[in-house]
């Protein structure tokens, strides 16, 4: 079975695919767990950090912690920089209900950024 980090470093590697494709540069990357920002990155001058989740099955990779987003968004408005959430859902490929694994089909199931904005 993959465990955490394993899973975490999954979900890193499909964001900064999708990252790189969409002209971001890197600035600051960190895969390690509980360790936030994920990707500090730069695209048209504006700084941008990006939280990114691994979400097993069944679990909803669009949900999120409003509350810690919020604490990241507030931290980020300091820089002057936007904040992403990017929860990646993964489960086994072959049958949701399986554990990951090493060398097992992955499903992904990975919506895009999700811009945190001010709310209220």
């Amino acid at each position: 079975m993959l465990n955490e980090q394993e899973l975490h470093n999954l979900a890193m590697e499909v964001v900064g695919k999708q990252l790189e494709e969409d002209g971001f540069e890197f600035m600051t990357v960190n895969s390690e767990l509980k360790k936030d920002p994920q990707f500090v990155c730069l695209r048209e001058k504006k700084l941008h950090f990006i939280i990114v989740r691994a979400i097993s099955y069944p679990n909803n990779p669009v949900d999120y912690d409003g509350v810690f987003m919020e604490k990241i968004r507030s931290h980020a408005e300091k820089f002057e920089a936007r904040t992403y959430y990017a929860g990646v859902g993964l489960a086994h490929g072959d049958d949701y209900e399986l554990p990951l694994v090493l060398d097992a089909p992955c499903a992904v199931n990975y919506q895009g950024l999700q811009e945190i904005t001010l709310h209220g």
